[in-house]
């Protein structure tokens, strides 16, 4: 037995079909939700059987072996075969090596969950060395009315607007003395949660309104983001890159002169080539074949359009999902390019640690498949009630400071909207 197994627990994990589930949010714990959902279907988790922990460098190859030892040792019955069935992980990691936030990986008690048609419960216990459970049964979670209604405010934390002007300003001047390509220079803002708070009516505006994106919870990051950063399904990959934003129309007309404008935009179709080539570049050794369309399209979201490249292909190295995040975080989408150069760039200009924001957030199940998106549209709410929401803005030699700020605050707005 290795020393990793003689310190974690076996998991004996049972999924069984269960009828029509209507709504996932409303049974969610109001104050620590786990979840994954988008256009109303995912998993809702409750509880937590088994929570692991990474830092530092080696946080996803750490990730990836504890995890695997976490699979080999469970017990799982699962007649069901399908995503998000059987043995599971809520995943939320750090953006940086050096961040003082801890990565995650959560094992619920319950997962709940509902696909294409198909409706299931999980049950997840953790055993002691004798064969015990460590906890008694959690009870299932039954949907209850959201909390109270409230409004807060997020204002200007470390970076305020003047502040991150600067820092578009000198990024350029480093960027036109070909120092690099691009970088993602990100802003954030802050607020406070009261006690009382029903964090499910949050994730519930997210889900309304951004239905076509992942609306997430996992230890305190929720957000609803647009852009998957891996998803690995029985030996195939998908991923969506998204890099390169504009504003919506006031009107029919002058949103499809923001479309086209976005598509014809060279500082924008720039932006969106160095994430699309980073993101080809780390998944090709683990593919035999990778397609991407050779001209992005434009993703129309609720508040912005997207500059958009769908990207799939076959694995031929029996990587998993945490194989892979590990492979391609961080992305020029969230860092830049040359990535070295981004990151040095990001900790020179940026005065906070980014925590969870930009890095992978979805979940794993227990044969490495799994669903991953960059977490964006996002804030961390920390045990006191603090809130630390983010948003950046890919930066390239034609950048202007005042439209990267206007950027940021068009990103802001999921997030701002759902609190506010």
């Amino acid at each position: 037995m290795s020393e990793t197994s003689r310190t974690l627990p076996r998991l004996v994990v049972e999924t069984t079909r269960v009828d029509d589930i209507r709504l996932l949010v409303p049974l969610l714990d109001s104050r620590h939700p786990l979840l994954w959902m988008r256009k109303g279907e995912g998993m809702a988790g409750a509880g937590v059987a088994l929570r692991l922990e990474f830092s530092g460098e080696s946080r996803f190859v750490d990730a990836c072996q504890t995890w695997r030892e976490v699979a080999r040792l469970a017990q799982v019955t699962d007649p069901l075969q399908s995503p998000g069935t059987g043995l599971v992980a809520f995943g939320a990691f750090a953006f940086s090596a050096t961040s003082a936030l801890i990565s995650t990986l959560i094992v619920p008690e319950i997962v709940i969950g509902k696909r294409a048609g198909v409706y299931w419960i999980t049950r997840i216990t953790a055993l002691s060395e004798s064969g015990d459970p460590i906890a008694p049964p959690l009870p299932a979670p039954v949907a209850r009315p959201l909390g109270a209604e409230y409004r807060l405010s997020l204002l200007p934390g470390q970076v305020k607007p003047d502040d991150y002007r600067a820092s578009v300003e000198a990024a350029v001047v480093r960027i036109s003395a070909g120092e690099l390509n691009k970088v993602v220079l990100a802003r954030d803002l802050v607020g406070h949660l009261p006690a009382e708070s029903d964090l499910r009516r949050t994730l519930t505006d997210l889900a309304l309104g951004y239905p076509d994106c992942w609306t997430y919870a996992v230890d305190g990051l929720i957000g609803s983001s647009p852009e998957t950063l891996v998803r690995v399904d029985h030996g195939t990959v998908s991923a969506r890159v998204l890099a390169g934003t504009v504003s919506r129309g006031r009107d029919a007309e002058a949103d499809h002169e923001a479309a086209i404008a976005l598509a014809t935009s060279a500082k924008d179709l720039d932006e969106h080539r160095f994430a699309v080539a980073s993101v080809v570049q780390s998944l090709q050794p683990h593919t035999r074949t990778l397609i991407t369309s050779e001209i992005p399209f434009t993703l129309k979201l609720p508040n912005l359009w997207h500059l958009a490249t769908d990207v799939e292909g076959i694995l031929s190295d029996g990587s998993t999902s945490l194989d892979l995040i590990a492979a391609l975080h961080p992305t020029a989408a969230v860092a830049g390019a040359p990535t070295a150069t981004a990151l040095a760039v990001i900790d020179e200009l940026e005065p906070f640690d980014r925590g969870r924001y930009a890095g992978p957030v979805g979940w794993v199940g227990a044969d490495g498949d799994g669903e991953w998106a960059v977490a964006l549209r996002c804030a961390q709410i920390a045990e006191n009630g603090d809130i630390t929401a983010y948003a950046g803005a890919g930066i390239v030699a034609e950048s202007d400071p005042d439209r990267e700020l206007i950027e940021t605050k068009m990103k802001f707005r999921p997030i701002v909207e759902a609190f506010g």
